[in-house]
């Protein structure tokens, strides 16, 4: 049975177990839903064909029923988790069929029973829808949704603990209504306290999920400054790498690393970050995990790389590590050791840009984009010699991107293939921004490639079509037109670099078909699309064929389109409010039980969308409101199309007009053309009969060539004597230079050499001076000492006098003592003589003290003054031993400047 059998079978089954669900009825839709995911029809499901839209109209109807049996209910979300693993069928049932919110029901309605599979499968499958999404907050069943995924966070663990937590991390990622919902919860404190005890966990799964609810909760506010402070930043930034490089799976690597995104979107963490010492070593562990065998690991890996490169500092040691990857610790060894070639981060990333298309994970794409970021950092640095060979090996795989294989048929695979396209030539055009790296991709790229690829662009992407809303609505055309502008952008830089680049750049500048590429660019609300439009218009504008007035129709008319879109947007948006709380009650509604045949449902549709949908009555089929919304939009779109189509079409009739005046102008022109053919005709003839006397004049000239040709002859001879001499000349020219160089040296060695004599000649003199003044303080030095010694000789011999007369003295007393002794009677008498000399000998006594401290103190000074006199004579050798060698260094100048002056005529003594 193929496919299409299989959908009808199941769309079938699913409206008959509608009508009656009975068991037979609930077995057949059991059997073909067991059918489809047997099929696997992931592909198909993407597509936007009328069928496989039903069936998933079908199974999301299936899932709103609040009576369906729980079995059927689970092969359902089954089925849709398959579905699920497709990126355009996940899209779809989250925007066109508002799956999460029919879900939410879902487990909204099993969380009574939590041993009930289908709760499990329904989480997992929220888990998968809402990863990277946005959520509605006033979506159904969203409040009851976020207060069972807390309530059983903070319950006893279990296996639904895990899927709830990574929930709830998702929908609180970059949702600021859920935040605020979530903060203004009473019992939000003790939600945080249970989330931070999750930190400590053994599942890294875990941690994750709860430092991702915890960031998005808590990271602008207080509990966030403390749990990520500079005190706990680096532990953490550990935790989130040990969890990158070792996670338990591909899920807990993605959330890490959407974790570390999102920290670095905060500029006070991404400063830590720069300041962790133990970055190097943990880039060199995530750059090792490029080398694994998992698609999805690998497209995170890239994604973290390229948010690394929003910080400056961090994408300048990604770049280093990836240039020059031999600094890198391997596998979280500190110890640094070379790494092999093949397991070089570089070779790694030229490896992924290269992958084929038919891969799930486009890691081609962020690899390119990395290359753009790393090679901005080697231009920025002024470091281009470090690349060229990552360069030389990366060329061949950027012009195989440039390539579009003929084969192709998928219109998936051509779209990322266009997508592989810009990005190549992103990080071509920043290559020409350095004249090294410039240089070399000059080498390889042709002109011929460039033509090529916009002319297949021009053909196969329907941008030469004309000015339909197929080129403004369609993604492939804006692809087209962003290969074509870039391409141009590219050949502008390259004109003077390639052959043939200018003229072929010119030549396309002056195409008609570049009208609707260059209108998309500089209507578009990318800054880059819009500068690169305006440089292409600024090289084009002064182009004689460049259609300026069709550019500006064209640029007028897409802001019509525009205008009324937005005005159709806010309509619908006027028109859909007050339908809310019928749609926010569908899920509550159940299937009319009374058996209507499917014409009567259809007549009665019909009667009500003439009756304008009377809301009086029961509402009976909530699906009216929904083929409505769906009509009405349908219809705002058809209504905008032909505004549209009318402001192309006045656009086409002003491009003819505009034709018919060239048509005009041709025909004067050619009418000009040929009356000056005419003349030039006369003018032949004119020219011929000259020609024939001119011919006669010829033959004189040629007799009178034949001589001088003789005379040239003799002329080359004498021409080469006098180049043999020039050469003779030239060689004796170059010699004599090499010996005016060599003059010119000895003549500079020369002057250094006097001008080093002339210093030491001031030296000399400087130093006879010195010597001179040295001689006189040591004359006058011995001069005082041989006065202070006859002085001091007066002194001791007045000394020795004194001592005598001291003796003398005492001889005198011992006499008179005796005398005392017998004239003890003439005491009285002589008492009075007695007094007096003993006045005398006290005088006596303090001049012979005073004598004897004059006498040391004339010890102290001669002491010193031998102290001096050695010194000097000290000082006096040392300027002898300078002055010996002062009158070597001079003998020496005069023997080198050719003077035959001696040490020993030149030695100078004091």
């Amino acid at each position: 049975m193929d496919a299409s059998a299989c959908m009808k079978s199941l769309l079938l089954a699913a409206s008959q177990y509608r009508t009656a669900k009975t068991p037979p009825n609930a077995a057949l839709l059991q059997r073909s839903l067991e059918v489809i995911s047997g099929l696997k029809l992931t592909r198909l499901f993407a597509s936007n064909q009328i069928l496989p839209s039903e069936c998933l109209s079908c199974l999301v109807e299936l899932l709103e029923d609040t009576n369906i049996n729980p079995s059927l209910t689970l092969s359902v979300v089954t089925l849709l988790s398959q579905l699920a693993l497709d990126n355009e069928t996940r899209e779809a049932l989250q925007d066109t069929y508002n799956l999460t919110s029919v879900l939410a029901g879902v487990v909204h309605r099993s969380s009574t029973n939590l041993s009930d599979p289908v709760l499990l499968q329904s989480i997992q499958l929220l888990q998968r829808l809402t990863y990277n999404v946005p959520v509605f907050c006033a979506g159904a069943n969203i409040d009851e949704l976020i207060s069972f995924l807390m309530h059983h966070v903070q319950s006893t663990e279990d296996e639904l603990t895990i899927p709830c937590l990574g929930l709830l991390a998702n929908l609180c990622r970059h949702n600021l209504s859920i935040q605020t919902q979530i903060k203004s919860l009473n019992n939000v404190k003790s939600f945080y306290r249970t989330l931070i005890s999750f930190l400590a966990h053994s599942s890294l799964t875990m941690v994750v999920f709860a430092l991702s609810v915890l960031s998005s909760l808590t990271l602008n506010e207080e509990v966030g400054e403390k749990l990520f402070h500079a005190r706990n930043i680096h532990q953490t930034f550990q935790l989130i790498f040990n969890i990158v490089v070792n996670g338990d799976g591909t899920l807990t690597r993605k959330y890490s690393v959407d974790l570390l995104m999102d920290l670095l979107k905060n500029p006070k963490v991404a400063h830590y970050l720069t300041r962790y010492e133990h970055f190097t070593s943990c880039l060199g562990q995530v750059l090792d995990l490029l080398h694994g065998k998992d698609p999805d690991s690998s497209s995170k890996i890239l994604e973290l790389l390229l948010a690394f490169c929003s910080v400056t500092e961090l994408r300048h040691t990604l770049q280093q590590a990836i240039l020059e990857p031999s600094g890198l610790p391997i596998s979280g060894n500190t110890r640094f050791v070379s790494r092999s070639k093949t397991f070089e981060p570089s070779v790694a990333l030229v490896h992924f840009s290269n992958q084929p298309l038919e891969g799930s994970e486009d890691c081609a794409v962020l690899a390119l984009q990395l290359f753009k970021e790393i090679f901005e950092d080697v231009i920025n640095t002024g470091n281009s010699a470090s690349a060229e060979h990552f360069v030389d090996l990366l060329l061949p795989v950027l012009l195989d991107h440039l390539q579009m294989p003929e084969q192709i048929v998928d219109e998936l695979l051509v779209k990322k293939k266009c997508e592989r396209m810009v990005k190549a030539i992103n990080v071509l055009t920043m290559l020409c921004r350095d004249d090294i790296l410039k240089m070399r991709a000059s080498k390889v790229l042709t002109a011929s490639q460039c033509t090529s690829l916009i002319e297949h662009q021009f053909t196969y992407s329907g941008i030469d079509t004309g000015f339909g809303t197929k080129v403004v609505d369609s993604k492939m055309c804006k692809l087209a037109a962003d290969i074509i502008l870039k391409t141009l952008d590219l050949m502008n830089k390259l004109k003077h670099d390639v052959p043939g680049m200018e003229v072929s750049f010119y030549k396309i500048l002056q195409d008609q078909r570049l009208i609707t590429p260059l209108t998309l660019a500089l209507t578009s609300d990318h800054r880059e699309k819009v500068q690169v439009g305006l440089r292409i218009l600024f090289e084009a504008a002064p182009l004689p064929d460049f259609p300026a007035i069709v550019l500006g129709e064209s640029i007028a008319a897409n802001n019509a389109y525009r205008q009324q879109e937005t005005e159709h947007a806010s309509k619908r948006i006027q028109m859909q409010s007050p339908m809310t709380n019928i749609t926010s009650v569908r899920c509550s509604s159940s299937c009319p039980s009374s058996d209507k045949s499917t014409t009567s449902n259809i007549q009665e549709l019909i009667q009500k969308l003439h009756t304008g949908l009377e809301m009086k009555e029961p509402v009976t089929d909530m699906r009216i409101s929904d083929i409505m919304d769906v009509y009405e939009q349908k219809l705002s779109a058809l209504a905008s199309k032909e505004t549209r189509l009318q402001d192309l079409l006045e656009a086409k009739a002003l491009a003819l007009a505009q034709a018919d005046r060239l048509m005009a102008q041709y025909r004067c022109q050619r009418a000009q053309a040929e009356s000056e053919a005419r003349t030039l005709a006369a003018m032949l003839k004119d020219a011929e009969r000259k020609n024939e006397e001119l011919n006669d004049l010829l033959k004189a000239q040629q007799v009178e060539s034949e001589r001088a040709q003789t005379d040239i002859e003799q002329l080359f001879q004498h021409n080469r004597k006098l180049q043999t001499v020039a050469e003779e000349h030239e060689i004796l020219k170059k010699s004599s230079v090499d010996l005016l160089q060599r003059y010119e040296t000895t003549e500079r060695q020369c002057k250094d050499l006097q001008i080093t004599l002339n210093s030491l000649n001031k030296q000399m003199e400087a130093m006879k001076k010195l010597n001179e003044s040295l001689k006189q303080q040591n004359d006058r030095t011995a001069a005082q000492l041989v006065e202070t010694e006859d002085h001091r000789r007066e002194l001791q011999q007045q000394l020795q006098e004194r001592d005598g007369k001291i003796a003398t003295l005492q001889q005198k007393i011992k006499v008179l003592e005796e005398k005392l002794k017998a004239q003890q009677k003439e005491k009285a008498d002589m008492e009075q003589t007695i007094d007096i000399l003993r006045k005398e000998l006290s005088k006596t006594e303090q001049a012979r003290k005073e004598l004897s401290i004059k006498a040391s103190s004339l010890e102290v000074q001669k002491s010193q003054l031998e102290g001096r006199l050695e010194e000097k004579e000290a000082l006096v050798k040392l300027q002898k031993e300078e002055l010996n060698k002062h009158s070597n260094m001079i003998a020496m100048i005069h023997s080198l400047s050719g003077g035959k002056l001696s040490a020993e005529t030149v030695n100078l003594t004091l």
